[in-house]
């Protein structure tokens, strides 16, 4: 059964925050009228969020539990496979989202765009976090090319066609931005207000930014190379192999102007380095061909499907 609004809220161990946020959103989607739903997806919590959404649960307050803490993404994929909305908020449920914000998001969804982030210009956590995040942002805006200050915000609101199409995993939610950019959407930030949180602490730890840098590579990867993998691995192929041999050919010299170069370590690293190069560009070829099957599989579909 379709509705207006879907309000997505991951959570993990965040039972006292559930119970008042969820209220408080509530209050807000009735205040804006039109129909709507709220998704909690339990990231295999292990407080009373369970208890405590037994008893808020209702025709439109629902509730999905995954067995073991499967991450952010995991949950967020889930719930987006589960909502009906036309339209989906994704909110983080430890009260630091301001309900009252997701009127705007709405309107800049109403103005054309397919994904309105929250950009929280005044944030209200722990100076390392806050500066970390400012690193963060401008790393991911410098790496993918895609504007913005604020990427890794909870609060979005975004169309029913970009919910079908993210594919989330690892810690990809912190890129859905680039991803729907990538994708063809048009992206925006709005100004929201930013509180301190309600109720206990954060449960990302320090793992995350280790995490999340290796996944803003995989990023970059999918949006800039998977069409075209060679230039990747052969750009690094032959950038390697040319200084290998510029070293081999260093080592040439020194061997006709009469020098031992039998245990020069210079000899042994132009060597690795080459051999490295030539495994560089033979994946890169072989990566090309992987890609240029597949088009030829989704060509040799469509011509089928036109007869």
């Amino acid at each position: 059964m379709g509705c207006d609004v879907s309000v997505l809220l991951p959570a993990y161990n965040e039972a006292e925050n559930l119970a008042e946020v969820v209220p408080a959103i509530a209050a807000e989607l009735d205040r804006l009228g039109g129909s709507w739903e709220i998704l909690v997806v339990d990231d295999g919590s292990t407080d009373g969020t369970r208890s405590v959404m037994a008893g808020l649960r209702s025709p439109q307050v629902r509730y999905i539990r995954l067995r073991r803490n499967s991450g952010k993404s995991a949950a967020l994929s889930m719930g987006l496979d589960h909502v009906h909305g036309q339209r989906v908020v994704l909110m983080d449920a430890d009260g630091q989202d301001d309900p009252g914000a997701i009127e705007d998001l709405l309107a800049a969804l109403d103005g054309g765009v397919d994904l309105a982030t929250g950009r929280r210009a005044v944030r209200n956590d722990r100076f390392v976090k806050r500066t970390t995040s400012k690193l963060y942002n401008g790393a991911t805006a410098w790496v993918t090319g895609v504007p913005g200050k604020d990427f890794n915000s909870g609060l979005k609101a975004m169309s029913r066609e970009l919910a079908d199409s993210l594919e989330m995993y690892g810690e990809l939610h912190r890129y859905i931005p680039v991803l729907a950019v990538w994708n063809g959407f048009k992206v925006v930030e709005v100004d929201v207000e930013h509180h301190e949180r309600l109720h206990g602490s954060s449960k990302f730890g320090p793992a995350r930014f280790w995490r999340g840098f290796l996944d803003l590579v995989t990023v970059k990867f999918l949006t800039t190379y998977t069409a075209r993998p060679f230039h990747l691995f052969g750009g690094i192929g032959f950038i390697i192999g040319s200084i290998g041999g510029a070293i081999l050919a260093w080592m040439a010299a020194s061997k006709l102007l009469g020098h031992d170069i039998g245990q020069r370590p210079a000899l042994q690293a132009g060597v690795l380095l080459v051999v490295v190069a030539v495994q560089m560009v033979s994946l890169g070829l072989t990566a090309e061909l992987m890609v240029n099957l597949r088009r030829r599989r989704k060509l040799d579909g469509t011509a089928e499907g036109d007869h």
